[in-house]
């Protein structure tokens, strides 16, 4: 990538530039270059180059941008430190201040360097910390097949993969992405082992709550066959994320009523949960039966009789559950419904209706070529 620089002279004369601008600015530097080779030089430079960050947005961005294409000429093993430091410096600004140009420059260096080049796993967490704090995440890169490939192409340690899966996860939540965040979250608790599961108990607590706390996520086996949630098993936590897996309205209620100062621990609205828990029994319900009568809703999900089918029309609307209402019958007709949880009994399912779909496809082509030969 071409990064704009000062101008067209060589790297050395380039880095006396820098020094000297930077010294006319205060900055406590030599004019002249150092005997070390250009990455002594650029050290001496990163650390005097915020002195420029009280002058006009072009000026700070030339001086940024030519600091940045010195950097990038250097071998990949003298960059790491460099760019942390360099890093350091444009995270250090007071917040809010020039976010979209330190947003900028973290970008130029970032999609300047080698794919596979380690120090870019710095700059990307930069990136992520200077968006969260001005609401830009949008502008950074996050779609998780892609930060797979980063992470495997920069051979990151296990501490580093968990670092920047945590700190993208806190970013998207903050955004109000939720959906992306879920998706990061399950990634960050995945890539525990049986043997460092424990140390991931905050995450799987906060996974936990987070998925539950969202109205718009209704399914949550998935977390259960996670390691570091199964870690949790035999805590309120786990009892209660168990429920809604696989429990019905009647057993969150009697949760709430034993353990109603957890759940406000938790920041979790009771009246929230028992109207997602209402949702997930019908679902349930829904499976097995096709026609559920109002008395069987009235007693399941605790409600009055006229609150019925204000609650079935929200439910239709969710998409997790389709229902017709038969007011003449009091009766709900079921159409379709998502499964709760998806086990080895619904892969069958899944496998007779595909194989059902396959033979009926077969049974039509021969009737075409039948028709067509006559």
């Amino acid at each position: 990538m071409s990064v704009p620089a000062f101008i067209d002279i060589t790297e050395e004369d380039q880095a006396s530039e820098l020094r000297s601008y930077l010294k006319s600015k205060g900055a406590e530097i030599s004019e002249e270059n150092s005997e070390g080779g250009l990455h002594v030089d650029l050290a001496h430079i990163i650390e005097v180059c915020d002195i420029c960050f009280k002058e006009d947005d072009k000026d700070v961005e030339s001086v940024m941008n030519s600091i940045v294409s010195l950097l990038l000429i250097l071998e990949t093993e003298k960059q790491e430190a460099l760019t942390e430091s360099l890093c350091e410096k444009l995270l250090k600004a007071r917040e809010g201040e020039r976010p979209s140009l330190r947003l900028l420059l973290l970008r130029n260096l970032f999609h300047g360097m080698e794919e596979n080049a380690p120090a870019r796993y710095i700059v990307y967490c930069s990136l992520i910390k200077v968006a969260t704090s001005c609401n830009a995440i949008q502008y950074i890169p996050s779609d998780l097949d892609q930060v797979r490939k980063w992470i495997s192409d920069w051979n990151l340690s296990v501490d580093k993969k968990h670092h920047v899966l945590r700190l993208l996860y806190e970013a998207l939540v903050d955004c109000k992405k939720s959906d992306a965040a879920a998706k990061i979250m399950v990634e960050l608790l995945g890539s525990y082992t049986e043997d460092n599961a424990s140390q991931a108990r905050v995450d799987a607590h906060r996974c936990i709550v987070r998925a539950l706390k969202d109205q718009n996520t209704f399914l949550f086996d998935h977390l259960l066959a996670l390691k570091p949630v199964r870690f949790l098993e035999g805590e309120l936590i786990h009892d209660l994320l168990t429920i809604f897996v696989s429990g019905k309205l009647v057993a969150y209620v009697k949760f709430y009523q034993n353990n109603k100062d957890f759940i406000d621990s938790l920041g979790l609205c009771h009246e929230q949960n028992t109207a997602k828990m209402r949702l997930l029994t019908l679902m349930g319900m829904a499976v097995d039966n096709k026609e559920i009568s109002f008395d069987t809703l009235q007693q399941e999900l605790q409600m009055a009789e006229e609150d019925v089918e204000a609650f079935v029309i929200d439910a239709v609307r969710t998409k997790m559950v389709y229902c017709k209402i038969d007011q003449t019958q009091r009766k709900v007709v079921v159409s379709h419904t998502t499964h709760r949880t998806f086990g080895k009994q619904q892969w069958q399912q899944l496998y007779d209706s595909l194989n059902s779909w396959k033979q009926n496809l077969n049974q039509v082509r021969n009737s075409l070529l039948s028709i067509s030969t006559t």
